[in-house]
């Protein structure tokens, strides 16, 4: 396939890793990259030192492009940038943050800037600050998410007829139909993450691995909005964050509830209590721990068997 993402990023298949906390590290965004996609490391959950060997380990094990996630309001953004910048990382999505901070500063070394927005508004505004693609995230995605509420195939078109930059679409997206489906309302690639929480090269604990495989529809929840709003696993953490509601706790009272710790606790250390799991509604469709390059055939697979189909429709 040769689009403005495959050409923009110099890849085969314009699917995206998403650079998840606690889940994306060097293994799985290799793996995801020698497959013909882009492999992402979610450098959210690391110090500076961590991204350091997850980067080298990651040129190691891969000859192909691949990029780095960086959540603007988390700390250590000056050693990452320079991490990236010392050691070519050739792409950054950015999230979480102002886009006009850093992606001159990148840009300028060479390095493809991405942004992740939930809303027209806030791509308009990635598209003003230069960015040289956007993820367009919708309601459903997993993990911490806007605070509109709109779902990824509203979202899709109503960026499309917004900005002129390539559109990466995510949220909601585990088959290869779903990438058709996102295409067709105006991506030009997609960004999926809960199917590569469930692959066999993802940092997650095995047991967050194994309830993301049994999770059901209804099974998720975006809560937490007077903090950062996040997609979770229904659990017994999550059932204190409802009794909280119901409580009618204030913020301060919901932060101290939430503590420190809670992503790495649940997903990273496997507690399943007390631990947040952030997962995408679209874990329902997910009933299996596959590798990374199994998961790419797949996807590519049911994407041309939904092309197929799709050229027998008509309605004329």
């Amino acid at each position: 396939m040769n689009n403005r993402i495959t050409n923009l990023f110099q890849i085969k298949y314009p699917i995206i890793q998403a650079g998840m906390i606690w889940c994306s590290g060097w293994e799985l965004a290799s793996a995801v990259s020698n497959a013909g996609g882009l492999g992402i490391i979610g450098s959210g959950s690391m110090y500076p030192e961590i991204l350091k060997e997850h980067v080298q380990k990651c040129k190691k094990h891969t000859d192909k492009p691949f990029a780095v996630n960086l959540p603007l309001i988390y700390p250590n953004m000056e050693e990452h940038v320079q991490t990236i910048i010392d050691f070519k990382v050739p792409i950054v999505f950015t999230s979480a943050g102002n886009p006009k901070v850093w992606t001159k500063i990148l840009q300028d070394k060479g390095i493809k800037v991405v942004h992740v927005v939930s809303s027209v508004k806030f791509a308009l505004k990635a598209q003003e600050a230069g960015v040289d693609a956007i993820v367009t995230e919708g309601f459903e995605a997993g993990g911490h998410n806007g605070r509109e509420e709109t779902t990824t195939f509203c979202l899709i078109p109503m960026v499309k007829k917004s900005v002129h930059i390539p559109i990466i679409a995510a949220g909601g997206i585990a088959n290869g139909a779903s990438i058709l489906a996102a295409m067709n309302l105006g991506a030009d690639g997609v960004q999926i993450g809960s199917r590569f929480v469930a692959s066999e090269e993802s940092s997650a604990h095995i047991d967050f691995k194994r309830k993301v495989v049994e999770a059901q529809d209804g099974d998720t929840l975006l809560t937490l909005k007077e903090l950062t709003p996040v997609r979770l696993l229904k659990n017994p953490f999550y059932e204190k964050v409802m009794d909280a509601y119901q409580q009618k706790t204030e913020v301060e009272g919901l932060n101290t509830l939430l503590g420190r710790g809670r992503a790495k606790k649940g997903m990273f250390e496997g507690d399943l209590n007390e631990g947040e799991l952030e997962i995408g509604q679209i874990c329902g469709l997910i009933d299996d721990i596959l590798p990374a390059k199994e998961i790419m055939l797949r996807l590519l697979n049911e994407f041309k068997i939904a092309l197929d189909n799709q050229k027998n429709i008509s309605f004329l």
